[in-house]
């Protein structure tokens, strides 16, 4: 049995959300450390499809749709607008989006981030099926990138078998993709 992605570029969707990081008045360092931990992990060839858009529920609702439809992005995975704050709405964007929700994900990064910090309970991370797409929702500070996606990609390569998207291989020495045997 083939697996429908098995042969079909993956290509990864970065998005940062971040006003001030849109704006150019503040250093992304979320989007480039997503990319650094996926250059990691990620033992295939991969292509980067990185945009850097403001806290705006709309704007990351459109941006989230265009990667999954028309950029082809087999995963999307943001940083930023994930908090308390009123500005930060990047989980309703992500659920506005998408046709399945996929709450494990977020309690698992809750459940390692709280392991560090306390104030962990405040993330409302979270992640979704859009198509053949799955979008996650990280957290901004990059250490906390490094940790949550440890904790989630381990099941990401399954996932994305299971709804039709690229093949994803991980490089055993950085993170074991886990798939049942059939």
């Amino acid at each position: 049995m083939t697996t429908p992605g098995r042969h079909r570029p993956l290509r990864i969707g970065i998005v940062t959300v971040s006003d001030r990081a849109s704006r150019g008045v503040y250093e992304d360092k979320g989007g480039p450390a997503i990319r650094e931990e996926l250059t990691r992990i990620v033992a295939n060839a991969w292509e980067p499809v990185v945009r850097v858009i403001p806290d705006e529920l709309e704007v990351i609702a459109a941006t989230l749709a265009e990667l999954c439809d028309a950029e082809g992005c087999d995963l999307v995975v943001t940083t930023g607008g994930t908090g308390p704050a009123p500005r930060d709405v990047t989980p309703e964007a992500t659920e506005q989006v998408c046709i399945k929700m996929m709450p494990g994900f977020g309690e698992l990064m809750r459940k390692v981030s709280l392991e560090v910090v306390p104030t962990a309970i405040l993330s409302r991370q979270t992640a979704g099926i859009r198509g053949t797409s799955l979008i996650v929702n990280l957290p901004g500070k990059p250490s906390a990138i490094h940790d949550c996606l440890m904790a989630v990609f381990p099941a990401i390569p399954y996932c994305l078998d299971l709804i039709g998207g690229a093949w994803i291989d991980t490089d055993p020495d950085v993170c074991t993709a886990f798939r049942p045997k059939s």
